[in-house]
């Protein structure tokens, strides 16, 4: 079981410092404002989750490694902020829809383009040509490995557009 309370100034620090890390960006502040709401665990004490203050989830706190998930809606969010190519893989129109549809896996040989600066791990956004956001998910190959492959999963999905929750 969880419960849910404000952050106290010391937890917001310490988010906006791991999303500012994370995401290589002073963006921190812009993820986690003022007056957001921490899902804690009752049996360790820690930060499972931040959301806003109407409740909406923004990212979730990864146990062991203390890393963030993005929501695909916070993800945008960040993108309106910092224009491409920053946190993106761009694939091709032709598989934009396949790649909403099956919610698992984007492959090497559909990314056309992606942020250079990513490292295998980290937070992605899949976006097509036209810059338009379809998933967020987590890169599995170095953004030169992912333009140099044909074959192999180069990010694996955790959320798409029309299957977003709340």
């Amino acid at each position: 079981m969880h419960k849910i309370r404000p952050a106290t100034p010391e937890e917001l620090r310490f988010l906006r410092a791991i999303a500012d890390l994370q995401l290589r960006r002073e963006i921190g502040h812009l993820l986690f404002p003022e007056g957001v709401l921490l899902r804690i665990s009752r049996n360790t004490g820690k930060i499972r989750e931040v959301l806003t203050p109407q409740g909406r989830s923004i990212a979730t706190v990864v146990a062991s490694t203390y890393t963030l998930h993005l929501r695909l809606w916070a993800a945008i969010d960040l993108l309106k902020v910092h224009g491409p190519p920053w946190l993106r893989a761009v694939v091709a129109d032709e598989v934009a829809e396949d790649v909403v549809n099956s919610k698992s896996s984007v492959f090497a040989r559909h990314v056309l383009a992606i942020d250079d600066e990513l490292r295998p791990g980290d937070e992605v956004v899949v976006t097509d040509e036209s810059d338009k956001p379809l998933c967020v998910g987590r890169l599995v190959l170095s953004p030169e490995e992912v333009l140099h492959f044909i074959k192999g999963v180069a990010i694996k999905v955790r959320e798409c557009v029309g299957n977003e929750a709340s």
